[in-house]
């Protein structure tokens, strides 16, 4: 504040919050929430919580995946009459799987300002500490709630992918089982996943290892809590192919663990999407070439 005047310019801003940490929230937030002219909330309630933790008094109204469509005329209006507006979800980046997007789109076509206020956001969170490559990856989002659509998109998933890249997935933890069950079928249970779990809270949790490993830690626990990010090391199939042969992978898998030719050859038909006897064609062109 100068003389009375706010120093926040007229527009949209679109505010990050904390994930879990409130010591997470910036100095450039702090100051945009406190002279904003209102707040627009994913869930007002939760929003009060962050502003009364660090004394901020504004007016709020909610903005969340069910009224933003209806919301965003007045808010429009109000933000070309100069209003200062920022926008906050429940956790993280506005418009990152929450709401905000379409409000800050609608902005930009009537020539209203649109100011990002960068900070905390899960799926970055978890990549960075999640051992998997960051010079490629793909932020998916949630995955669809039903199994057969899940599986669809997986599928095509799978079908586009031209380069190794990490996918970043968030998922509930209701359906995370599931989930790693839709993978495994698709990407065959030894592609190498991170789950992400409660990230910058008290119980923050980082499992990594193959699908069938992190699926199976999970199954031995009586309830899967927490907010979930799920990073898939996602490697082409013709990759994968290529760096082994079939006949390679068998021998591997009898050497590894235990498994006799037959389920080997099994293992390895689900895992490049094959049928058993394509798998086994391949196994004897390759023995006949010896």
């Amino acid at each position: 504040m100068t003389n009375g005047v706010t120093s926040l310019a007229p527009g949209l801003y679109l505010v990050a919050t904390p994930i879990g940490n409130l010591e997470d929230i910036t100095l450039r937030a702090l100051r945009v929430l406190r002279e904003a002219d209102r707040i627009a909330c994913e869930d007002t309630r939760q929003t009060q919580k962050l502003l009364n933790h660090f004394g901020i008094a504004k007016p709020t109204l909610s903005l969340h995946g069910h009224n933003e469509a209806a919301r965003t005329p007045d808010l429009l209006a109000a933000l070309e009459a100069g209003e200062r507006i920022a926008v906050v979800s429940d956790a993280g980046m506005p418009g990152i799987s929450d709401p905000g997007m379409h409000l800050a789109a609608a902005a930009l076509e009537a020539g209203v300002a649109v100011y990002p206020v960068p900070g905390a956001n899960a799926a970055l969170t978890a990549l960075v500490a999640s051992g998997l490559p960051t010079e490629r990856f793909l932020f998916f989002g949630f995955l669809p709630s039903k199994a057969g659509e899940r599986r669809t998109a997986l599928e095509k998933l799978r079908e586009g992918a031209d380069e190794r890249l990490t996918v970043v997935f968030y998922e509930a933890p209701h359906r995370i089982l599931e989930t790693l069950s839709d993978l495994a079928a698709v990407w065959g249970e030894d592609a190498r996943v991170v789950l992400a779990r409660e990230l910058t809270k008290l119980h923050e949790e980082f499992l990594r290892g193959t699908v069938a490993e992190v699926r199976e830690a999970l199954t031995e626990r009586d309830k899967v809590r927490g907010e979930m990010v799920l990073l898939l090391d996602a490697v082409p199939e013709a990759r994968v192919v290529a760096a082994e042969s079939v006949g390679e992978r068998v021998a591997a898998l009898a050497r590894e663990e235990g498994l006799d030719e037959r389920d080997a050859l099994k293992r390895v038909a689900k895992e490049r999407g094959v049928s058993k006897s394509d798998a086994y064609r391949e196994l004897q062109r390759e023995r006949g070439k010896r």
